[in-house]
């Protein structure tokens, strides 16, 4: 069966197929061997994803090949409490136990796919101030980088906890110089380099779990292993 690859997080996963998108580049990478199926949620947070959960995969079923997880939470999260994102802020403690239920959840449903937490990018405040939130004119930036840092922190930590791999998102951006509007458009969201890099990170991510290319192999015969002369013997099952 055809495995799949299934994406799950906020706007920067909806948004994730869009020309240049590290979704869409998945899908091209592994257009002859994977399904990568979107399940992003813009402004959505883990309380809100903890939620919903279990509507959102209930169109894929238990039985299905699902090879792998991505876990994309925490930007959202990350709004400060006394800021015009306010309604979207999720206490750390409760950030941790959230990502919890929901790779508990994950793992009772698909027990054999491989869970990626991915922590939230690393926040400019300058271009958040640029491109102000719902008419807010307080010239204050609705997330920064510091408290983002801490709710990417606890991402890593889960992951430890968890036993699963981990993609630390604010620290990889941040080796870069100029990552602030290298990798983000508008100070959160990511630029076509900033989805590159992180669809490079997912890919290290999922030949670390044996989900290569050269892992998993093409679905249908490659159009040069076919005999002109007999296609019926080709396409046989096996």
């Amino acid at each position: 069966m055809r495995p799949s690859i299934v994406l799950f997080g906020d706007s920067i996963t909806e948004e994730s197929f869009g020309e240049g998108g590290w979704g869409a580049h998945l899908a091209n990478h592994y257009s002859r061997s994977a399904d990568v199926v979107l399940r992003g949620y813009s402004g959505y947070n883990t309380r809100w994803a903890s939620l919903v959960a279990d509507r959102a995969f209930s169109a894929i079923p238990a039985s299905a090949a699902v090879a792998a997880v991505t876990i994309f939470f925490g930007a959202n999260d990350a709004s400060l409490p006394d800021r015009a994102s306010a309604f979207q802020h999720v206490p750390l403690p409760e950030y941790g136990d959230n990502l919890r239920a929901i790779c508990a959840l994950l793992r009772a449903r698909w027990p054999a796919a491989a869970l990626i937490l991915v922590t939230p990018p690393p926040v400019d405040e300058r271009g958040r101030v640029r491109f102000p939130r719902n008419g807010d004119a307080s010239g204050l930036p609705e997330r920064t980088n510091e408290a983002a840092g801490r709710y990417a922190r606890a991402c890593v930590e889960v992951a430890g906890q968890c036993g699963l791999r981990a993609i630390d998102l604010w620290s990889r951006m941040q080796e870069f110089p100029g990552w602030e509007t290298a990798f983000l458009r508008d100070g959160l969201h990511l630029t076509p380099t900033g989805n590159r890099l992180l669809f490079e990170e997912v890919v290290f991510a999922l030949r670390d779990a044996n989900l290569s290319l050269e892992a998993l192999p093409a679905d249908l015969p490659l159009c040069s292993d076919i005999d002109p002369d007999n296609a019926v013997r080709c396409f046989e099952e096996e």
